[in-house]
């Protein structure tokens, strides 16, 4: 009979043995796209069958003051989307927005009361919101970041659920999900009649990577917008993935990180590589008047550490740069543009030519949803918004 040492030796190893196996088998899964889409978009996971987006006013907003409509994508989606009226503008219309119609989704939006003050307000200013994975426009923290963003302000709202998300249809995917903001942004432009410098891209999470996908069509088109906001970005999912602990606790592919060429490996695993950081700097790089990029991160972030969004500040900082980059210089001036806050915070704004301004701040509270509603957030599109000096 084997000692009680061996036996836990055995018991052990039988247990490691498990784990790995697990791990193998869940790896495997996950490679085959339609699980992995799944997996990373989680867009059927949400609240509806006890939800109803179509009456904002469970969350808070005023009646009416929310107007749900649907925009039709080049490629044949329908894609949901909320007008948020800003409601110091919604007070002086109160009466007539709330009499004008029963709440609910809106047919022909360019009919409503908020879409003419949109639309002939010389001055209208518009955020468009970007969420992260799972669930639909108003769930979890969302609809508090929109009351955050449009309750004192002058800034109209624009939301939308990215196809096979919420009330969307069709089946997300980086170049769908890309493309249904773009559609978005020309409907703001086009339809509303909102110019691009009056224009904010507001993404978190998931969100950021769309934004960034955006920003770079935007400039290669020709149309430069008032200023992106990135909330708790990644520089490319491969990289996130290599470091993501759930909770911030449990890695995930920690039981894989011995294996040889685990980097590679996972590059290629990974179908969809939603690479901000080289969409960054290409913006930055194809820029021709002006750029306002603003990077935010908690420190506290349990689902996607900050150093991710350091690493999208290099990657566009140093595509600022028009010569061959020198990374010991990069980082002395780096070091020169950040002003330290304490606590792990720390507010870095790093100047261009031609006209571009990159600020990242990490603050020190907020984790990986509560931070859209800190100031640092509303600083951000409201420094997109100023007037240059």
């Amino acid at each position: 009979m084997a000692d009680p040492f061996t036996t836990l030796l055995i018991v052990i190893g039988a247990g490691l043995a498990a784990v790995f196996g697990f791990y193998v088998a869940l790896f495997a899964l996950a490679a085959i796209p339609s699980i992995q889409k799944h997996l990373l978009y989680v867009h059927k996971a949400n609240t509806l069958l006890w939800d109803d987006v179509n009456k904002p006013e469970k969350w808070g907003f005023a009646r009416n003051q929310v107007t749900p409509f649907k925009l039709a994508t080049p490629d044949g989606e329908s894609i949901y989307a909320w007008h948020i009226l800003p409601l110091p503008l919604y007070a002086k219309h109160e009466e007539s927005i709330s009499s004008s119609r029963e709440p609910g989704l809106c047919e022909d939006v360019e009919r409503t009361k908020p879409f003419h003050l949109l639309k002939e307000d010389p001055n209208a200013k518009v955020i468009i919101f970007l969420h992260g994975n799972a669930g639909h426009i108003a769930q979890g923290w969302r609809a508090d970041t929109y009351h955050t963003f449009t309750d004192t302000t002058s800034y109209h709202g624009i939301a939308i659920d990215y196809r096979g998300f919420g009330h969307s249809t069709g089946t997300p995917s980086e170049k769908g999900l890309i493309l249904d903001a773009m559609t978005v942004v020309d409907w703001v432009i086009n339809v509303a009649g909102v110019p691009p410098e009056r224009i904010v891209l507001f993404g978190q999470s998931l969100g950021t990577a769309v934004a960034s996908g955006v920003a770079e069509a935007c400039v290669d088109d020709g149309i430069e917008l008032a200023g992106v906001v990135l909330v708790a970005g990644f520089s490319s999912l491969p990289a996130m993935l290599s470091g993501y602990r759930i909770s911030g606790l449990v890695p995930i592919l920690g039981p894989l990180r011995w294996v040889p060429f685990m980097p590679q490996i996972l590059d290629a695993f990974v179908c969809e590589k939603w690479s901000s950081a080289d969409r960054l700097a290409r913006t930055v790089q194809r820029t021709k008047s002006r750029l306002r990029l603003s990077l935010v991160h908690a420190k506290n972030d349990k689902d996607i550490p900050c150093i991710e969004s350091d690493r999208l500040f290099n990657a566009a900082a140093i595509a600022s740069i028009q010569a061959e980059p020198d990374i010991s210089e990069f980082e002395v001036r780096k070091k020169e543009a950040t002003r330290d806050r304490g606590e792990g915070a720390f507010m870095r704004k790093w100047t261009a030519e031609p006209n571009t301004i990159i600020c990242h701040e990490q603050f020190s509270h907020g984790g990986h949803n509560q931070i859209m509603g800190h100031a640092p957030a509303l600083l951000a599109v409201l420094r997109s918004f100023e007037e240059d000096r």
